[in-house]
């Protein structure tokens, strides 16, 4: 049986697992408009490198999921794809846990026609807070927490989404994008 961390109170607020040798600076906090977003360079399904640094000049739309090919996930994604068209020059970034073979196999399987990225050590989910406790029927692990961000162009996070629905991203990205 796997054993929980001790649990500690951050500057903001947040509770986040204690690990030692914690990765990055951004980990464990909630995000907020405004504030520089943290790199991401991360493995798509084509196992092909993607960085937020090489986008710099467009506005991104970068979402966390769960796992992959489950319907919360699957609803979320194809929602978006459903409106990649509407989006301009906006890159949509997903990315997850999983390993760039079942993203391939995501892709492949609904045509989600944008980058999927393997965040398999969630070193980028915790830089954006997304990497948090959860609780399902009582079960306690880490995991990803649904979340969503629109990035501007000069890489400052423009919108901040924690816990949204999978309907709601594609809504709240054509808000925002208005």
């Amino acid at each position: 049986m796997c054993t929980l961390a001790p649990r500690v109170a951050t500057p903001v607020g947040v509770f986040v697992a204690a690990e030692p040798g914690r990765r990055n600076a951004y980990a464990g906090r909630m995000l907020t408009p405004g504030q520089p977003a943290p790199p991401i360079d991360l493995l798509n399904q084509h196992g092909d490198t993607i960085s937020l640094a090489a986008l710099a000049g467009r506005r991104v739309m970068v979402f966390f999921y769960p796992k992959a090919n489950t319907p919360g996930c699957t609803q979320q994604a194809c929602a978006l794809r459903d409106i990649a068209a509407q989006v301009g020059d906006t890159v949509i970034l997903g990315i997850s846990p999983d390993k760039p073979s079942a993203q391939l196999k995501f892709d492949e399987k609904y045509t989600l026609g944008y980058p999927l990225l393997a965040d398999t050590e969630h070193t980028v989910a915790e830089a954006y807070g997304v990497w948090q406790e959860k609780n399902n029927y009582g079960k306690k692990y880490m995991g990803i927490v649904r979340s969503a961000f629109l990035i501007a162009a000069d890489g400052t996070l423009e919108h901040v989404w924690y816990k949204i629905s999978p309907k709601d991203t594609p809504v709240k990205l054509l808000e925002a994008l208005g």
